[in-house]
């Protein structure tokens, strides 16, 4: 039986592991051509190249759910076509055990997933943005596109680039009245953060009184804001690609401050529930190989995946979005396509068996 279970367990990684370099192939060749597209100043080909390459972990990161999906799907599919499948249901072995054998490998991805969704992807791809806007100009003055934007009280915040050793690049600080109208407005090349406090580096202010306006420039001026070089190295990274315990201190954050944290409440969901999502997928998988998928050809059972994986991941976008505009729990929203998955699965299983 343990012959058998490597034999399973070893069919299906080879599968995932194959599903994974050929969509990852394609995914680096498309992201490197549309990074060509942002080549400015002293942001050239190899940039774009090591930027490709900083942000891999995230990559894998995003493919590993569909990876194992694709992989448990072509594998058991690989051994029902050759009929080893009904070999060893033949010898004995239940479908359950067929199963578990199967999921081993899901277990070893979600554990990857983990380690580079908390670990490895959120450093790496806030190395690669910094990198990239510091590269593309970020001392020079505001990078439309690019950066990140924050509302503090009374003020719009804008920064270029935030160093992992918590220096900022391009500070633009837009302070506003109670009528929405602008007072003044603050650019600093760079920050720094000292004794609990920003200090702005070669700072331009200009005035706004009436209808003139009158400019001051300083060395070095102090900025008072709640934000530190830790909550800054978790917005210089889109929600998606932040680590689970960076989105919940985020949306602590927000909380305090009485502001929406929806979109970061979505995101910790999403990556809290992937795990979960990962299992949903590989269980409709396996059940369909067992069910109405057992004998046919691998474009078929390739092409049924593909099917079953963007519909997964078309009702997840889609139930997102609503979640905020509707005003219903993001957990909902996440839950709901894996949910779905299971009962799917159950069905498929309930007829094979």
């Amino acid at each position: 039986m343990r012959r058998l279970d490597r034999y399973i367990v070893s069919t299906v990684a080879s599968a995932i592991i194959l599903v994974m370099i050929v969509v990852l192939s394609l995914d680096l060749v498309f992201g490197f051509v549309a990074e060509i597209e942002d080549i400015k100043g002293n942001y050239q080909v190899v940039d774009a190249l090591i930027y490709i390459f900083m942000t891999l972990p995230r990559r894998i990161y995003d493919y590993l759910p569909l990876g194992a999906f694709m992989g448990c799907l072509i594998g058991l599919g690989a051994l029902a076509k050759n009929s080893e499948l009904t070999v060893i249901r033949a010898a004995g072995v239940s479908i359950f055990r067929i199963a578990w054998a199967a999921m081993k490998p899901t277990f070893i991805v979600v554990l990857m997933s983990l380690a580079l969704g908390e670990f490895v992807a959120p450093l790496t791809e806030k190395i690669a943005q910094s990198q990239k806007a510091l590269k593309r100009g970020a001392e020079s003055g505001m990078v439309v596109g690019s950066g990140l934007w924050h509302k503090e009280g009374d003020s719009f915040v804008h920064i270029n680039a935030v160093e992992p050793n918590g220096a900022l690049y391009g500070v633009s600080i837009n302070y506003y009245d109670d009528s929405q109208i602008l007072q003044r407005s603050v650019f600093a090349k760079r920050a720094i953060y000292e004794r609990q406090r920003w200090q702005l580096i070669d700072v331009e202010e200009s005035r706004f009184a009436g209808e003139g306006v009158s400019i001051v420039k300083e060395r070095v001026a102090s900025w008072s804001t709640a934000l530190t070089p830790e909550l800054l190295n978790i917005l210089v990274v889109k929600p998606d690609n932040l680590s689970i315990s960076g989105l919940h201190k985020y949306v602590l954050y927000l909380s305090d401050l009485g502001l929406s944290s929806g979109i970061y409440e979505l995101a910790f969901w999403k990556k809290t529930l992937q795990p979960f999502s990962t299992v949903a997928l590989v269980f409709v998988a396996v059940s369909f190989v067992f069910g109405p998928m057992r004998s046919v050809a691998i474009g078929s059972r390739v092409f049924a995946g593909l099917l079953v994986g963007l519909s997964f991941k078309y009702v997840q976008d889609l139930l997102g979005p609503s979640s905020l505009v509707f005003g219903f729990e993001p957990v909902f929203a996440s839950l709901t396509p894996s949910l779905i998955c299971v009962v799917i699965g159950l069905y498929l299983s309930r007829r094979a068996g």
